[in-house]
């Protein structure tokens, strides 16, 4: 089996996969967030989902990357990973 980084490195040789990529990057790195705290917490995505009183899918959707979770969603999925969210702007580029 290839691993995604591997993959993600051969297809970031076509300009169309990059271009795609970095239309999304905002929500790749949200999730990669989300996914390391819950990870840090040492928690399941069941585990997760039961301490914020959804199902274990709305948890694989909110780190999906696919949308952005509402701020509400933000700070119960925080609570449940005991960190809390922090909003900042940053220089583009």
């Amino acid at each position: 089996m290839t691993e995604i980084r591997t993959l993600h490195r051969r297809w970031s040789k076509e300009a169309a996969y990059r271009e795609a990529y970095d239309a999304m990057r905002p929500e790749f790195e949200l999730a990669r967030e989300l996914i390391a705290a819950r990870t840090r917490a040492k928690l399941t995505q069941t585990a997760l989902a039961e301490r914020m009183g959804v199902p274990q899918s709305a948890v694989a959707r909110i780190e999906s990357g696919r949308h952005w979770p509402s701020r509400k969603t933000l700070e119960r999925y925080a609570k449940a990973t005991g960190t809390r969210p922090v909003i900042k702007l940053v220089a583009a580029g």
